[in-house]
């Protein structure tokens, strides 16, 4: 069989769309994206990283001395 990616846009798409998978009996598992914050917060460190405002390690044996 095929497997269908559903992206509701609200709670109550969701709540129609679980009961009518359960009403034709079809199973479906549940997973949770990712919060916009966090997204946002990654999206900010790539563009930080793209724009050079980054910290680089001289030396892995002595990490706080080449960092500071």
């Amino acid at each position: 069989m095929e497997t269908l990616i559903v992206q509701p846009k609200n709670k109550k798409q969701l709540l129609a769309v679980e009961a009518v998978l359960q009403a034709l009996n079809v199973t479906f598992k549940k997973e949770k994206s990712y919060s916009p914050e966090f997204i946002n917060e990654i999206v900010k460190g790539e563009d930080d990283v793209k724009n050079g405002r980054l910290t680089r390690v001289k030396d892995v044996q002595n990490i706080w001395k080449s960092i500071l």
